[in-house]
């Protein structure tokens, strides 16, 4: 039986969504989950375009609370501010009083510790959010980006990056900017380290650390608000694309890999993608997706401007990664239904 993932494309974003969510419903069931937690994209203190939309969000807690009561965590560990303070800027702070959902800080939260890898292929330690590890089920939302490291952002990359822990960014306003010695501190060993820069180990390492992670994290459900998407400077200064498009599936490597298709990339050569196919985390073949809604990929396809830095990012092949990869196992994989 083929993958299927919904693709719905037209002129309301709310719209579009929940005719996404609804094609992918039957594939879901909540009887036996206790939390659900939702991992959104925000990324950027000040600039909706590079972040989930707050209508998106609503839409989905909304789609979820049709056929569950149980727990609902928003979660987002932000890069560059304090994941409470984003919430409240972007209105997800009335969403959560309206469905009955918790907000939480994830660079605030009680750490899981996994092994990646540094460029001298030295293992190293890298802190995972506790929530996002332990969760019953994950989702992954937000819009789909090209990325000035991994060439493109969508659901794996954002649920990965976002369990990184940075508790620099706790308690830090939008409007901050880092010190001097704030920024050591994130890059030094130590409590207010950030595992979101330790990951970056420049191109190759930076796409195998987010597949040897994703096992660990792996959304049971992913959605792509593509109704308006970013090119160019992704992920937080990329010019604006009126995509119109909406994507959801439960098996995020096919929802991934689709849409970096439909973005007019070849999923083989983003390198997180490429190796999670090698890991067997999902279905890594356009022939075996079978794709409903009211649109079609040829129709929808086009070509994004990548980053700046495409041509140097194109450098992510590693000698010997796939023995790594073998190597690192598929311990801590679990069920990757989300759980």
């Amino acid at each position: 039986m083929k993958t299927q993932v919904s693709l719905v494309q037209g002129a309301d974003r709310t719209t579009n969504l929940l005719s996404a969510l609804d094609l992918i419903a039957g594939r879901l069931d909540f009887r036996r989950t206790k939390r659900i937690l939702i991992k959104p994209n925000l990324v950027s203190p000040d600039r909706q375009l590079a972040n989930t939309h707050p209508d998106s969000m609503r839409v989905l807690l909304d789609f979820i609370r049709r056929s569950y009561d149980g727990a609902i965590d928003i979660a987002e560990g932000t890069a560059v501010c304090d994941a409470m303070a984003s919430f409240e800027r972007f209105g997800y702070v009335q969403h959560a009083k309206d469905f009955n959902a918790r907000l939480v800080d994830l660079n605030a939260s009680e750490t899981v510790t996994v092994k990646g890898y540094n460029l001298f292929r030295r293992p190293i330690n890298l802190r995972l959010a506790r929530p996002v590890v332990e969760s019953d089920f994950r989702i992954s939302i937000g819009p789909p980006k090209t990325h000035n490291t991994v060439l493109v952002s969508l659901a794996i990359k954002n649920m990965v990056m976002g369990s990184l822990v940075n508790p620099a960014m706790s308690g830090m306003a939008p409007e901050q900017v880092p010190s001097n010695r704030q920024m050591l501190s994130m890059i030094l060993p130590g409590p207010l380290r950030s595992d979101k820069l330790l990951m970056h180990q420049g191109w190759a390492w930076s796409n195998l650390n987010i597949a040897i992670l994703a096992p660990h994290v792996m959304p049971g459900l992913a959605i792509i608000d593509g109704y308006e998407a970013m090119e160019g400077a992704g992920p937080t200064q990329g010019d604006s694309v009126e995509w119109r498009v909406a994507l959801a599936g439960t098996d995020a490597v096919a929802v991934d890999w689709l849409t970096a298709h439909l973005m007019g990339f070849d999923p083989q050569q983003i390198g997180y993608l490429y190796y999670c196919q090698k890991l067997g985390l999902g279905t890594a073949d356009l022939e075996e997706i079978e794709v409903v809604g009211n649109a079609r990929p040829e129709t929808v396809r086009r070509s994004f401007r990548p980053s700046p830095s495409a041509g140097r990012q194109a450098h992510w092949r590693l000698r010997g990664a796939e023995r790594l990869l073998e190597k690192q196992g598929l311990e801590g994989k679990g069920d990757l239904n989300g759980r």
